[in-house]
């Protein structure tokens, strides 16, 4: 959506945006300062991006707002008056509501009935037919409506967000937090509901606070953006004065971060992979991946996009031997591929499933040991097979460590202590120290800083123009257009769309992830 189309602005007496402050806003945990004398102002009727990496202090910041957690310092002021948050129901009775990244309603309840319980007034009788008529008139003056009868586990995610949205809005909430609204959503749900958020801040009904790492929808929606960095105010201003890589650099200081290598045109390879009318079933038996059909060459990345929940998650704890393939078949050079370690190690197989630490690790195995694990019964790490050697494996993992950059204490320290960027990092050690021929990634640099993030590119890059076929599974689009050769769209278990990047766009794309 173009936000250049705007609504025109509305009389000021009929404004009911509100407008807060934060001034000097400090929390300190023990000796950890994860905010530290942040001070931000969001004006009635803005739309205010707030950024920053993991650990900046962006969650602490609306926490503190929202009365999850009582400042160590500081004061907040809404509509320029100081105004005590001492808990959540403080935040409501002021007019400040928040929209979670995963949904808070309930699914088996219909929309009316979610918008009626989250009342603090709630009647022990309920009059049905009058909150229908009430809800009915509510709906009526709000930009957007979803059905009121419907059970909530019927509606799309697009409709599930604006629910989240209208309950608050039922609430008389007028100033919203929204923390990474559109991460469950298709290109076209998030543009609209970020484009209909806006208007209403323009026409003065709202003012929007959103967290996001989304450049583009920064760009496209917020009138004004702040920058957090390790827990203090990094900058910010108009978002139309400010480039890309000026709010980049905002967030990341001067960290080094490595540029990705050139897509290398015709990478010449005989690595060719081959997913053959995969079935996979979910706990209760039903079918998640319903007969996935899909090639992927050597010195290639085909990236299969989709919202979360279409099977994807199925199909990467098959391809790495979590979860049996009920039916068809994965091959490799023609070759039956049976997704074990040792068939990992026949054909050269690596990967980097999502939440490494969880499916990937051992949490309280060191680094060194974790870094072995592809390794330590052959040799120089092993003799015979099991006859373990620690000092081999320790001297292996310090230059491994070394070479991909892991921040840790020593090989010792237990892999759980490291920062998400660290663990996949020393994953990605152990997983591309080989001669890699099959790369299979999901999601790979959710929740990473942005170094992280480069780096984590930069590899699968290198990987791809050195020959491998890599299969890239990614909820993030804007990822999967950066890196991908092909595109494959799954839902509902099936890939419904498949074309190669060139010949494809973000909306085309957005409509075959909606299920049209």
């Amino acid at each position: 959506m173009d936000s250049a189309v705007l609504t025109p602005e509305a009389p000021a007496e009929s404004k009911r945006a509100i407008g807060i402050e934060t001034v000097g806003m400090s929390k300190i945990f023990g000796s950890l300062v994860a905010l530290d004398d942040v001070s931000i102002k969001v004006q009635p009727g803005e739309f205010h991006a707030l950024l920053g990496e993991n650990g900046a202090g962006k969650s602490t910041l609306v926490k503190c707002i929202m009365g999850f957690y009582q400042p160590t310092h500081g004061q907040l002021l809404v509509n320029g008056q100081e105004t005590p948050i001492r808990h959540p129901q403080d935040a409501h009775s002021a007019g400040i509501g928040m929209v979670y990244q995963h949904f808070t309603l309930v699914p088996c309840l219909t929309a009316a009935e979610n918008m009626v319980i989250s009342r603090a007034n709630v009647p022990a009788v309920i009059d049905w037919k009058k909150e229908i008529g009430d809800l009915e008139a509510f709906m009526d003056r709000m930009p957007f409506r979803v059905p009121l009868t419907e059970p909530v586990a019927t509606l799309s995610a697009g409709e599930k967000q604006k629910l989240e949205i209208l309950k608050q809005l039922y609430l008389d909430q007028h100033f919203l937090i929204l923390d990474e609204p559109t991460s469950v959503l298709t290109p076209g749900e998030a543009d609209e509901v970020l484009g209909l958020l806006h208007d209403m801040a323009r026409a003065g009904d709202i003012t929007v606070l959103m967290i996001t790492h989304k450049f583009r929808e920064v760009k496209a929606f917020t009138d004004n953006v702040t920058v957090l960095r390790r827990g203090k105010y990094a900058g910010g201003g108009k978002v139309g004065d400010l480039s890309t890589e000026e709010m980049s650099r905002m967030m990341i200081g001067e960290a080094e971060i490595r540029k990705s290598a050139e897509r290398k045109a015709g990478v010449e390879s005989a690595v060719n992979v081959e997913l053959a009318g995969v079935v996979v079933k979910d706990e209760e038996g039903i079918p998640t991946v319903d007969g996935v059909n899909l090639k992927v060459a050597g010195g290639e990345i085909v990236g299969i996009a989709g919202v979360s929940g279409n099977g994807q998650s199925e199909l990467v704890e098959a391809l790495s031997g979590q979860r049996p393939i009920e039916d068809g078949g994965v091959f490799i050079n023609g070759k039956p591929f049976d997704c074990s370690r040792a068939g990992y190690d026949l054909f050269k197989v690596f990967g980097l499933p999502e939440e490494p630490l969880r499916n990937a690790a051992v949490p309280r195995m060191s680094v060194a040991e974790n870094i072995a694990f592809r390794t330590f019964d052959k040799p120089p790490e092993a003799n015979a097979g099991w006859w373990l050697k620690p000092t081999a494996m320790k001297t292996r993992a310090a230059g491994l460590i070394e070479r991909y950059r892991v921040k840790t204490p020593s090989t010792d320290t237990p892999i759980e202590n490291l920062s998400g960027g660290n663990v996949q990092r020393a994953i990605l050690a152990r997983e591309l120290s080989h001669e890699v021929k099959v790369l299979i990634v999901a999601n790979p640099c959710f929740g990473l800083d942005f170094a992280s993030v480069a780096e984590i590119r930069a590899q699968i890059i290198d990987q791809r123009n050195n020959g491998a076929a890599v299969l890239l599974v990614s909820e993030d689009l804007d990822e999967i257009l950066e890196l991908s050769d092909r595109v494959a769209v799954m839902s509902e278990g099936k890939i419904t769309y498949v074309s190669p990047i060139g010949e494809t766009d973000r909306n085309t794309i957005g409509t075959y992830m909606a299920g049209h």
